[in-house]
């Protein structure tokens, strides 16, 4: 599903990632934990096509990302990608529903088949029943679980997900948690999950240990 070779980054004179090599498979569920500061965020953003590498090689789902440039990079991230981040950066201005659909917007579907999905997804998430209220009339679990639904929309083959308990009490979290798996079972998707939940990270089938910016355990 993904190989990244040697990849570097660094900003202005920090050095951030220090030649990280890592291979996930499909239908993978893996935690990367690590002190802050290890380097986790960075490496999800790189591997999310979010940030570029200074150097090193990426692959995902055998595309080599550094062939792919502007619209045509940001289509794949759209079709293949999905995100899950610690705030749930769901537009205040939107029903649950709406924020869910607007990666399937963007990828040019009609609005009667992205709302069909969506209302599917968030019906299997629990949520049916608050599909159209917005964000600030949701608690917390249930802003982050439509931000889920929001990263399944297009089906992706990778879910990306960066401290996405972080801001959860610790009932919430493991449902969110035990969701992750579910929805990998059901989908067949491929996790990657940079956390500091010991209990998410002893859940996971791989645990990839980062440090100054270095794998030191995969």
């Amino acid at each position: 599903m993904l190989v990244a070779k040697q990849i570097y980054k660094s900003y202005d004179q920090l050095k951030v990632l220090k030649g990280v090599s890592m291979e996930v498979q499909e239908g993978e569920i893996i935690s990367l934990v690590g002190a802050s500061g290890a380097g986790k965020s960075t490496l999800l953003h790189i591997i999310g096509t979010l940030d570029k590498a200074d150097s090193g090689a990426l692959q995902i789902k055998n595309t080599k990302i550094d062939s792919l440039k502007g619209s045509e990079l940001a289509a794949f991230r759209n079709k293949n990608i999905g995100f899950v981040f610690q705030f749930h950066h769901l537009l205040p201005e939107f029903t649950a529903l709406e924020n869910v659909c607007l990666p399937a917007y963007i990828g040019g579907r009609s609005k009667a088949e992205a709302e069909h999905d969506g209302l599917a997804l968030l019906t299997l998430l629990g949520l049916k029943d608050r599909a159209h209220h917005k964000p600030s009339e949701l608690s917390g679990g249930e802003q982050q679980r439509t931000a889920v639904a929001r990263a399944l929309i297009n089906k992706p083959a990778l879910v990306i997900a960066d401290e996405p308990s972080g801001n959860l009490d610790s009932a919430n979290a493991r449902e969110l948690h035990q969701l992750f798996f579910r929805l990998r079972d059901q989908f067949k998707q491929t996790f990657i999950i940079a956390t500091h939940n010991e209990e998410l990270a002893a859940m996971a089938d791989r645990r990839i240990a980062m440090r100054d910016g270095q794998i030191t355990e995969a």
